[in-house]
């Protein structure tokens, strides 16, 4: 019951306004001392996802914004995507498992990035969870996708080394070659593109990556005035419809992040400790999986889900109003 209260209720003050014989000190309290391990996502999780063959793994971080904070614990200045800047913010890694056939989605695992307390980089984060998939939670996948950010040599050379495809974005300034080591490299950006090469993709090599090794790129129109440089090491792919098709599932981690914020209150604790922190948000994702199950079975949405919880209180209350207001002349 814990989860469900506190991360509906949104803050320990709330929830121990509103809950008999429990004070938020005491929350406070039981946050503080005891340890929620991270292993409860997956024991949680894995009677409920459906495996698919084709299944994919989408990677993403996402910043919960505390840029009033002043003594919290986890909090770094790093880029937030949703506010387009530098921010104060923890900073939490997340993959997802799509199902592709069924179109849906679950979370698996997540990270805090605090690289002085573990020396740890995203990209660190991102393998281990890839490989606890693939080693320990045994999950059928075929395809990896990811934003630019994780478009690095190490992490893709290791997806390869597994066996997984992958779909991944490249900065505009990133340097590539498709003269076969005639010319120099070049931006990608500043390669020039033929109609075959928009449908068909090109064959390209990537700066420092090993001598031979070539990727295929693709120029993808993401919506009017927006083109993303996509690379795969699915190299018989020809088809750009197909890529943007794939590269569209990657959607669904960023819907995952707004459902979260939005409705299970991730960003609002505002405890100092370490470990309150990391308890929090492990309860919201607890609460975003068991909200996002039942609203697959119900056939309805999240928001729908969550909402309709008040509907039952805002009946009773226009029909007898706790607080009943007469206007004269009405």
């Amino acid at each position: 019951m814990y989860p469900t209260a506190l991360v509906l209720q949104r803050v320990l003050t709330y929830l121990g306004d509103h809950t008999v014989g429990v004070s938020h000190d005491q929350m406070n309290n039981l946050l503080d001392w005891k340890e929620f391990p991270s292993s409860l996502l997956w024991e949680n999780t894995k009677d409920k996802i459906i495996p698919d063959k084709n299944g994919y793994i989408v990677i993403d971080d996402t910043v919960l914004d505390k840029r009033h904070s002043r003594k919290m614990d986890c909090v770094l200045r790093q880029y937030s995507g949703n506010a387009h800047q530098v921010i104060k913010g923890i900073g939490v890694v997340t993959c997802i498992y799509v199902n592709p056939t069924l179109n849906q989605f679950w979370t698996l695992d997540h990270r805090i990035y605090l690289p002085k307390a573990d020396n740890k980089t995203k990209h660190d984060h991102v393998k281990e969870m890839i490989k606890d998939v693939v080693e320990n939670k045994k999950l059928p996948f075929k395809t990896v996708l990811m934003d630019c950010w994780y478009s690095k040599m190490q992490l893709l050379l290791y997806l390869e080394s597994i066996g997984k495809i992958y779909y991944c974005p490249i900065p505009c300034n990133r340097l590539t070659d498709e003269s076969g080591g005639v010319e120099e490299y070049k931006r990608v950006d500043a390669l020039e593109w033929t109609e075959a090469d928009l449908e068909h993709g090109k064959l390209i090599k990537l700066s420092r990556f090993p001598r031979d090794h070539k990727v295929k790129l693709f120029r993808v129109t993401v919506s009017e005035g927006r083109t993303e440089y996509v690379i795969t090491n699915e190299r018989i792919q020809s088809d750009g419809g197909q890529v943007r098709r794939e590269c569209a599932v990657r959607w669904h981690i960023e819907e995952f992040h707004r459902e979260l914020k939005q409705l299970t209150g991730i960003a609002k604790c505002q405890c100092r400790k370490e470990r309150i922190q990391r308890n929090h948000i492990l309860a919201t994702l607890l609460v975003w999986n068991h909200l996002k199950n039942l609203a697959y079975k119900l056939k309805t949405t999240i928001y729908k889900l969550k909402h309709r919880l008040l509907d039952d209180y805002m009946i009773q209350q226009m029909l007898q109003p706790s607080i009943p207001m007469v206007l004269n002349g009405v």
